[in-house]
């Protein structure tokens, strides 16, 4: 199994090519450029100096969100495109169920938190035990206040990552015990745990119907928000 994985819901974008559970290799890149620009480039330059073909990849691998909608729907479409071009089965992952990867083995509560702005965040929980995820609580958008409400009589060490742990991390610390911070080059979205994800799916049997993949936003998009408004008060009056 050879899986090419795509990363860009958040600022940060990046690809990966993972042999069966083997890492070959990930470019990253973190420095706010268009992910319409860069992503395709990166994952054709990984490739060819992993001495890979397309004709190598079995898989293909995205996230499908939470995350930035304009984001998502840029890694969908990459990999949809690679995936329908040639196929093959195209695996979309929880963004945060990726994250959780990061972990690596840390062993406790995986804390997955994403600023979802309107002081909200996607949030996630897993348990890590021995280097295996278990999810615990769904994908969803609270509040931080509601989040350590959730989490404070928990009694297992935390770790929090993604793009919002820093946000995440000096709210909890005042109301949950055991909190730390995942350091800076482990906390980020990453296409490593997006294939790591995506492998266990189809080892599950998941067929990888890139026809079927749909986004999860988990919110409304502002647009349709703004909207919904318009329609609630053109007909209250």
């Amino acid at each position: 199994m050879l899986i090419l994985a795509f990363e860009s819901s958040a600022k940060a974008a990046s690809v990966a090519l993972l042999r069966e559970d083997t890492l070959l290799g990930e470019y990253y890149q973190n420095c706010g450029q268009t992910h319409s620009r860069t992503l395709l480039k990166m994952a054709e330059d990984l490739m060819a100096n992993c001495g890979v073909s397309p004709a190598d990849i079995t898989a293909v691998a995205c996230s499908r969100g939470p995350g930035s909608f304009t984001g998502v729907r840029i890694g969908m479409a990459a990999a949809k495109g690679f995936s329908w071009a040639r196929e093959l089965p195209c695996v979309g992952v929880s963004t945060l169920e990726a994250m959780a990867y990061q972990a690596g083995a840390f062993d406790g509560l995986a804390v997955c938190a994403m600023d979802a702005r309107r002081d909200q965040i996607y949030h996630a929980v897993f348990s890590c035990e021995g280097g295996e995820l278990t999810r615990i609580r769904e994908d969803c958008a609270i509040s931080l206040e509601e989040a350590a409400e959730l989490l404070k009589n928990e009694k297992k060490p935390k770790i929090i990552l993604g793009d919002g742990a820093v946000l995440c991390y000096n709210v909890l610390q005042k109301f949950v015990p055991h909190c730390v911070l995942a350091p800076e080059q482990l906390r980020h979205q990453r296409a490593s745990g997006v294939a790591l994800a995506a492998r266990q799916a189809l080892l599950r049997g998941e067929t990888g119907d890139a026809a079927a993949l749909a986004p999860n936003y988990l919110r409304l998009s502002q647009a349709e928000r703004e909207r919904n408004e318009r329609l609630t008060k053109s007909k209250g009056e």
